[in-house]
């Protein structure tokens, strides 16, 4: 019995540790937003479906067999916010369903997390030049946090503005 304990314990960690190294060994791919030259990095291999553009060309949104996505796009400031107000009306008035667990404001950035219903989500905003706000926003079923959260931080930190032609 205790042999079969550890077998059992054995293929559920060697199970993990194959789906967190295919994970976290996923190839990057980096998206450009031309209208507001927001830029960030996600592995193409999980968020395989591209979702059709918007009209308005503020971004793009991927999503996963799994039931995850990754969005990233750009926003002008019409609000005039800072980090920190951005994540003070976000709290004080969060979407139906949402409970926000985890915020933060830096000097040019804001984050927010939380869950909404049986999922994840993670939102990571950069203030940029001429008032633009680049944003990226990954959801993930709750489920799968042990297969999304290494990835969240990596591509949370890819967000920034592009220089060159593509910055707004």
């Amino acid at each position: 019995m205790q042999n079969l304990r550890r077998i059992g314990s054995f293929s559920a960690l060697l199970f993990l540790s194959t789906n967190l190294t295919t994970t976290a060994l996923a190839k990057p791919f980096t998206y450009v937003n031309a209208r507001f030259g927001t830029v960030c990095a996600f592995p193409d291999q999980i968020f395989t479906e591209r979702m059709p553009e918007p009209e308005n060309g503020d971004g793009l949104e991927w999503h996963s067999t799994d039931g995850a996505s990754v969005a990233c796009y750009g926003s002008y400031n019409a609000l005039g916010d800072t980090p920190k107000s951005l994540v003070e009306n976000e709290k004080s008035s969060p979407e139906s369903g949402e409970k926000i667990t985890y915020s933060k404001a830096g000097k040019n950035w804001a984050v927010l997390s939380g869950t909404k219903g049986d999922k994840i989500f993670y939102r990571r905003s950069v203030f940029g030049k001429e008032d633009a706000i680049h944003s990226v926003f990954i959801e993930y079923p709750a489920a799968l946090k042990a297969k999304y959260d290494p990835l969240v931080g990596a591509i949370a930190a890819s967000l920034h503005e592009a220089s060159g032609p593509h910055s707004k």
